[in-house]
């Protein structure tokens, strides 16, 4: 049986600046990483392997240069990656994103069957957490948000139990496969590669599914397919501070100006 893992490249979204005419984000020079939350759902995904014998495809829609995401996958220890790269998914979404990934989910479960596909709980770039549960609708399978853990598998039974991270408790949860599972942080440690699987990454041949192979409906992916518009993006304004007195040799007279300018602005209560 298969566990499959989505993941994407982003912006290392530390180095990114925006550009204040366009409101676009400036993307020149600025590194591309593996999504955080994804490099968790890959781990978990190894680690149903290591437990359970599970073969582990990662799956990512993106750019060519997106390769090299699943290059580190390879390096990590997956068995299969495949990258949906074509003009055609560009400017997609997270409901055109969904609809190729899922695509792609249903020709990888021809070749074996899916019990498990793991998501990172979200994207950094984004921030929607949308594409997880977008998957799980589209193809019907149960839907497990938020996991910190995985409790157990019953493989007879072909049922996942984990635990789900909610505001202020835990859940814990049973589903039947096949299941889409998005992970937090706090799920796991991913591992570091080995030498020796880097250098075989490098060498591996990345096959490339484009919508020659996919055949899905140019009307549904990319930006056709695409309802969601951005407008603007802008970094918040902030109020700039100021310095009140001489805190180092005067505090006293420092604290008093701090107080009338709070009870000017009705911050104090008289």
């Amino acid at each position: 049986m298969l566990v499959v893992a989505c993941i994407k490249q982003v912006p290392d979204t530390t180095q990114v600046s925006i550009d204040p005419v366009t409101n676009t984000l400036i993307r020149e020079g600025v590194p591309f990483i593996m999504n955080p939350y994804d490099t968790h759902a890959l781990e978990e995904a190894l680690r149903l392997k290591d437990r359970y014998g599970f073969r582990v495809a990662a799956i990512s829609m993106g750019p060519p240069n997106a390769e090299m995401t699943l290059r580190r996958a390879l390096a990590a220890g997956a068995d299969e990656v495949v990258l949906l790269s074509d003009r055609a998914f560009g400017g997609a979404d997270t409901l055109a994103t969904s609809q190729v990934l899922s695509e792609a989910i249903k020709r990888l479960n021809e070749q074996d069957e899916v019990a498990i596909v793991l998501c990172g709980k979200q994207t950094i770039d984004g921030d929607t957490a949308q594409v997880g549960p977008g998957i799980a609708t589209r193809l019907g399978y149960t839907q497990l948000t938020l996991v910190d853990q995985i409790q157990q598998l019953d493989m007879k039974a072909r049922m996942v139990r984990v635990r789900r991270k909610l505001e202020g408790r835990h859940e814990i949860v049973e589903a039947p496969f096949p299941s889409v599972l998005t992970v937090v942080r706090e799920i796991n440690r991913p591992r570091y590669p080995t030498v020796p699987m880097r250098l075989a990454a490098e060498k591996a041949e990345i096959p490339v599914w484009g919508n020659a192979v996919m055949t899905i409906d140019p009307e549904t992916i990319g930006l056709k397919g695409s309802p969601t518009k951005v407008n603007r993006i802008f970094s918040p304004e902030r109020d700039k501070g100021e310095i009140l007195g001489d805190g180092a040799n005067d505090p006293d007279g420092a604290a008093s100006l701090l107080i009338e300018r709070l009870m000017s602005k009705d911050l104090l209560p008289l």
